[in-house]
Protein backbone atom coordinates (compact mmCIF):
# COMPACT_ATOMS: atom_id res chain seq x y z
CA UNK A 1 0.00 0.00 0.00
CA UNK A 2 1.41 3.39 -1.09
CA UNK A 3 2.42 5.58 1.99
CA UNK A 4 0.35 7.95 3.34
CA UNK A 5 0.08 11.07 4.99
CA UNK A 6 -1.62 12.50 8.02
CA UNK A 7 -1.86 16.22 8.90
CA UNK A 8 -4.03 18.27 11.44
CA UNK A 9 -7.46 19.53 9.52
CA UNK A 10 -9.12 22.44 11.86
CA UNK A 11 -12.95 22.97 10.40
CA UNK A 12 -15.85 25.11 11.46
CA UNK A 13 -18.16 22.63 13.43
CA UNK A 14 -20.54 23.50 10.73
CA UNK A 15 -18.32 22.14 7.95
CA UNK A 16 -17.26 19.05 9.71
CA UNK A 17 -21.20 17.92 10.19
CA UNK A 18 -21.89 18.82 6.66
CA UNK A 19 -18.66 16.69 6.05
CA UNK A 20 -19.95 14.14 8.38
CA UNK A 21 -23.86 13.66 7.02
CA UNK A 22 -22.23 13.62 3.22
CA UNK A 23 -19.65 11.18 4.06
CA UNK A 24 -22.70 8.15 6.00
CA UNK A 25 -25.01 9.13 3.07
CA UNK A 26 -22.41 7.86 0.25
CA UNK A 27 -20.92 4.95 2.84
CA UNK A 28 -17.58 6.22 3.53
CA UNK A 29 -15.39 7.12 6.08
CA UNK A 30 -15.21 10.85 6.51
CA UNK A 31 -11.32 11.00 5.85
CA UNK A 32 -12.51 8.95 2.75
CA UNK A 33 -15.04 11.34 2.00
CA UNK A 34 -12.36 14.54 2.27
CA UNK A 35 -9.83 12.87 0.01
CA UNK A 36 -12.63 12.35 -2.28
CA UNK A 37 -13.55 15.86 -2.37
CA UNK A 38 -9.69 17.35 -2.51
CA UNK A 39 -9.30 14.68 -5.47
CA UNK A 40 -12.14 16.05 -7.62
CA UNK A 41 -11.58 19.51 -7.14
CA UNK A 42 -8.09 19.31 -8.07
CA UNK A 43 -8.84 17.29 -10.72
CA UNK A 44 -10.89 19.94 -12.08
CA UNK A 45 -8.92 22.94 -11.72
CA UNK A 46 -5.87 20.77 -13.80
CA UNK A 47 -3.84 20.36 -10.74
CA UNK A 48 -3.89 17.00 -10.43
CA UNK A 49 -1.49 15.08 -12.61
CA UNK A 50 -2.90 11.86 -14.52
CA UNK A 51 -1.87 8.39 -12.74
CA UNK A 52 -0.52 7.12 -15.89
CA UNK A 53 0.73 10.72 -16.89
CA UNK A 54 4.88 9.93 -17.25
CA UNK A 55 6.45 12.04 -14.91
CA UNK A 56 8.97 14.81 -15.31
CA UNK A 57 12.14 12.57 -16.40
CA UNK A 58 10.31 10.93 -18.57
CA UNK A 59 8.97 13.64 -20.30
CA UNK A 60 12.35 14.95 -20.59
CA UNK A 61 13.93 11.78 -21.34
CA UNK A 62 15.69 11.81 -25.34
CA UNK A 63 15.05 8.51 -27.32
CA UNK A 64 18.05 7.11 -28.47
CA UNK A 65 18.26 4.58 -31.59
CA UNK A 66 18.92 1.30 -31.09
CA UNK A 67 21.37 -0.93 -31.95
CA UNK A 68 20.10 -1.28 -35.45
CA UNK A 69 19.68 1.86 -36.26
Amino acid sequence: MAKRDSFLLRLSPATLEAVRRWADDEFRSMNSQIEMVLQRALKEAGRMPLQNEPGPAAKNSVDLPDENG
